[in-house]
């Protein structure tokens, strides 16, 4: 790191800049090295500023929402962790269609309870989610055969080259759990959010987010892991494919694949990043050499790797 560069870097971020900060702390996993530099953004003007200026010093950044989508390498990543901790939430009780408008770094969780507060449906899919508002529009997230592109009113999106941008969900490019900017990571952070909510009731609403959650305490294990590692290929799901190739139960190192549901990757607390590397690649070569299926991961990895 060059002395103008440094000097750069702390001009703009003052005393929000740390260095050398380790990601297992951030992440659900609990594991991961260090990143060279991370900062806080607080609302999504800010986030939008230290976007802007990091693309114009070609600094590699990453936005870490609820740190379920992202593993660093032990050995650490020579590029900036923007911590994104603008979590506004407010809302257009319009009685016909109801608003809801979350800036990125709000919690699913809080975003469920907000809604469900007011009686406002289509949201009760995403209690128990691990993830943030941001990390849903980027990433499609979605459960109980619903997902973000069907309720996504408007995104407020900062893209690296057409500056601001705002997309309905029809011009996301919306796939299985993917968009147009998750394809191209790296050119575009979320800001803001806009969702179009359905009237109901609190109790209503709240019987099904307990039913949801419910489901997911039965059918899902508890400990520290990533959630679902491996995206569900087509007409088929990962966690059955894992279990009918003989893997449920394998461990490397500190990880496990879960007895409970094989798409859980589970840290018992003594794991580095190395050995859910090491287990993921087991069971992608696995699953490709008894049923012809690659499993496309859910998550991303940062740094250098040992194969």
């Amino acid at each position: 790191m060059t002395e103008k560069l440094a000097l750069e870097l702390q001009n703009h971020f003052g005393d929000r800049l740390q260095t050398d900060v380790h990601m297992a702390r951030y992440t659900t996993a609990r594991v991961g090295g260090a990143v060279r530099w991370f900062a806080e953004s607080t609302t999504a003007a800010q986030l939008a500023a230290d976007a802007r200026f990091l693309w114009e010093l070609a600094v590699p950044f990453r936005i870490l929402g609820n740190g379920s989508n992202i593993l660093v390498s032990d050995h650490g990543w020579q590029g900036m962790m923007l911590s994104n901790q603008a979590k506004a939430v407010t809302f257009d009780l319009n009685p016909t269609q109801p608003i809801l408008k979350a800036e990125s770094g709000a919690a699913l969780s809080a975003v469920v309870r907000a809604a469900t507060e007011r009686g406002l449906s289509g949201f009760e899919w995403a209690a128990g989610i691990p993830g943030t508002v941001g990390g849903a529009v980027y990433g499609n997230a979605g459960a109980h055969g619903e997902d973000t592109a069907q309720i996504l009113a408007l995104a407020e999106i900062l893209h690296r080259v057409k500056g601001i941008l705002s997309l309905t969900s029809a011009q996301m490019g919306y796939q299985y759990r993917s968009s147009t900017f998750k394809r191209e990571p790296g050119q575009a952070v979320i800001l803001t959010a806009s969702f179009n909510l359905i009237p109901s009731t609190p109790a209503l609403v709240k019987e099904k987010v307990e039913g949801f959650n419910l489901k997911r305490r039965s059918s899902q294990p508890v400990g520290a892991s990533m959630g679902s590692t491996f995206k569900n290929p087509a007409n088929d799901f990962a966690g059955r494919l894992i279990e009918a190739a003989g893997l449920k139960g394998t461990k490397v190192g500190g990880v496990e694949v879960s007895p409970v549901h094989s798409n859980f990757l589970i840290n018992d607390g003594s794991a580095s990043a190395q050995d859910y590397h090491q287990l993921i690649s087991l069971v992608q070569k696995t699953v490709k050499n008894k049923f012809s299926v690659d499993l496309e991961l859910e998550i991303e990895f940062l740094g250098e790797w040992q194969d």
